[in-house]
């Protein structure tokens, strides 16, 4: 199954490419569909291209109703690092 997950920008990269966190787990992704995103920012990634900014309070939601239905464990634990 592939989700779209929340993730926090914890450092900026040049040519539009930045890290996010997912929990513990770090990944670069790119940032050249959205436009405005800065250090602490929320975002959708999929398959390693962050899709939207969502707010943090949005975020915190989705991950926790992901939790709920058990999606969250797997997808992090599928995704490569």
């Amino acid at each position: 199954m592939c989700l779209a997950l929340p993730a926090r920008v914890v450092e900026l990269l040049d040519n539009d490419m930045a890290v996010v966190a997912f929990d513990a787990v770090r990944k670069r992704i790119s940032l050249a569909l959205v436009e405005g995103v800065g250090l602490g920012d929320f975002v959708l990634v999929h398959v390693g291209y962050a899709l939207h900014k969502v707010s943090e309070e949005e975020a915190a939601r989705t991950l926790e109703l992901m939790r709920e239905a058990g999606v969250l464990d797997d997808e992090l634990t599928e995704m490569p690092a």
